[in-house]
């Protein structure tokens, strides 16, 4: 089954890419590697979820806040790519969350993401990973994730 037939499987659907905040692109493609910046959890809507994990947002709340970052980084790759289809291994994955002082459950946070990736890619979407806390995100955004996918 490809990519895009498991995440309709999943009853998701991606949202337009979301637009850079700053001097930089979405993406960078160089070779076989696509370089995806940082990108908020923002819904089909254009709204994001805000707050501090941990404070503000519970662990649940957080892993969705996650997942939507997931399901923009899948839309960055789609319009750096043409199809999800040619994404052969997420490669690493490095997660953001806008932390309280005393959270300690980063890497639940960041799972919202790589189970989508999971699911959406199989075991190719499993990354080497890094999920940090952070005294504050840009816009107070939870969460922020980048990536790196080797392509097909």
């Amino acid at each position: 089954m490809s990519a895009t037939e498991r995440l309709a499987r999943l009853g998701l659907a991606l949202p337009p890419p979301p637009e850079p905040i700053g001097n930089y692109v979405p993406w960078r493609l160089g070779g076989n590697m696509l370089f995806l910046s940082g990108v908020g959890p923002r819904n089909a809507n254009g709204i994001s979820t805000i707050g501090k994990v941990g404070q503000a947002l519970t662990v649940d709340q957080g892993y969705e806040a996650a997942k939507l970052c997931g399901l923009n980084l899948i839309a960055n790759m789609r319009a750096a790519l043409g199809s999800i289809d040619r994404v052969d291994t997420i490669l690493k994955v490095f997660g953001m969350v806008n932390a309280a002082p005393n959270f300690i459950e980063h890497p639940k946070i960041i799972n919202g993401c790589t189970d989508l990736f999971v699911a959406v890619f199989g075991d190719n979407g499993r990354p080497a990973r890094s999920a940090v806390g952070m005294g504050s995100l840009p816009q107070n955004i939870s969460v922020e994730i980048e990536a790196i996918v080797l392509v097909r």
